[in-house]
């Protein structure tokens, strides 16, 4: 051993003493094979308070031994909190509370010491109410069977029993003694019918989220106060059970509607196909910009954009009213498709003739002119220029 004890052997040395112990050596082994005296050895086993095993694998979102280390070592040379963290990957009131709750008493930060005390914390000593409390069980179990949801229970339970705390337990307990069985089977117990523990997803994007999309907010003027043709609403219309699904397009200066024929699905492969092809057909000087809802169909939105050079926008969360004129031509085309209707026993030719009907109808905000009146003669005005 260096000159000067036990402190001075290499970080390494002792980690891997750490290591061999958990892994079931005894104290002198593990002593003999990192090259220490087993005095030594027991010198750094009482420092850590004891070795403790864990009990379930370790969340990769929690400290580890080596993260621990690193915040030993960085306090040692006198860094800050903030360059721990960066150091670790970790966050700032992680590194601070980490030195907070598993500092010794004397105030010093060692790395084993702390690891032992935060597995230490994960151990649950105390068993829950629910599987020594009878009365307490047939409670909650005899409520769970009228289709009382935890949260009901639990205000039940304080209200019924004011001075009796253990008959008292927390939303969460009944919610662990559902997914632990101690309450019986899950399958029945829930009004929502969920077997299983639906995943919080704490400060993470939700998957259905639409990347890279263009707000409302930023869409020209001119695309707002009508005053240029050329800007677009779409959505879809629903059919019977969800299976199939018609696109709209309507132009927001002239009324003029676009029907488009998804006969293979509305996912947005396919309505990514259909909108390309229902664009080509119109002149690009009359295709600016096209808004849509946050609907997932929506999600290949940019390969839309570079084939078409049409710019996409889309509505904030549940604001049908950010597309008012496609919202009233749906209301329009419900009369030719009418709800909880199978919407896949419409052929394209179907889809043209309803759009012409439409576009051929006079409408008093155009003047009494049609849509289609009014569109040939922004064609002619294009053409012309």
């Amino acid at each position: 051993m260096p000159r000067g004890g036990q402190n001075r052997m290499p970080v390494q040395a002792k980690k891997r003493y750490f290591e061999l112990i958990r892994e079931g050596h005894t104290g002198a082994a593990a002593s003999r094979a990192v090259g220490v005296s087993i005095s030594c050895g027991s010198k750094w086993f009482i420092e850590a308070g004891g070795v403790l095993l864990a009990d379930r694998s370790i969340s990769p979102r929690l400290l580890t031994q080596d993260d621990r280390i690193t915040i030993a070592d960085a306090l040692h040379a006198g860094q800050n909190i903030k360059t721990i963290a960066t150091l670790i990957g970790k966050s700032f009131q992680t590194v601070y509370r980490e030195i907070k709750r598993n500092s010794k008493p004397d105030g010093s930060y060692h790395p084993w010491w702390a690891h032992n005390q935060a597995l230490q914390r994960r151990q649950r000593h105390k068993p829950s109410k629910l599987t020594f409390h009878g009365q307490l069980r047939e409670v909650i179990i005899a409520k769970l069977k009228r289709r009382w949801s935890p949260q009901q229970i639990s205000r039940f339970l304080s209200r019924s029993y004011p001075d009796q705390p253990a008959m008292h337990v927390c939303t969460e307990t009944i919610y662990r003694g559902l997914y632990d069985g101690t309450l019986g089977t899950k399958a029945g117990k829930l009004r929502t019918g969920r077997t299983v523990r639906k995943a919080q997803r704490r400060g993470v994007a939700p998957p259905n989220k639409i990347k890279n999309m263009r707000p409302i907010s930023s869409r020209p003027a001119e695309a707002s106060d009508r005053s240029m043709p050329g800007h677009w609403e779409g959505d879809l219309l629903i059919g019977q059970k969800m299976t199939a699904a018609i696109g709209t397009l309507v132009e927001r200066t002239t009324r003029y509607v676009v029907l488009v024929h998804l006969p293979y699905g509305y996912k947005a492969p396919q309505l990514r196909d259909a909108v390309i092809a229902a664009c080509a057909q119109i002149p690009p000087a009359l295709r600016k910009t096209l808004t849509w809802d946050q609907g997932r169909e929506m999600a290949m939105h940019q390969q839309i954009e570079t084939a078409t050079g049409t710019q996409i926008f889309f509505c904030d969360p549940h604001s049908p009213w950010q597309r008012p004129t496609n919202e009233n031509t749906n209301g329009l085309l419900r009369q030719y498709f009418p709800k909880h209707t199978d919407l896949s026993l419409h052929t394209a030719d179907d889809l043209q003739a309803v759009a012409q009907e439409l576009n051929q109808r006079p409408r008093i905000i155009l003047g009494d002119r049609t849509p289609e009146e009014v569109m040939k003669g922004l064609l002619t005005t294009t053409n012309t220029s």
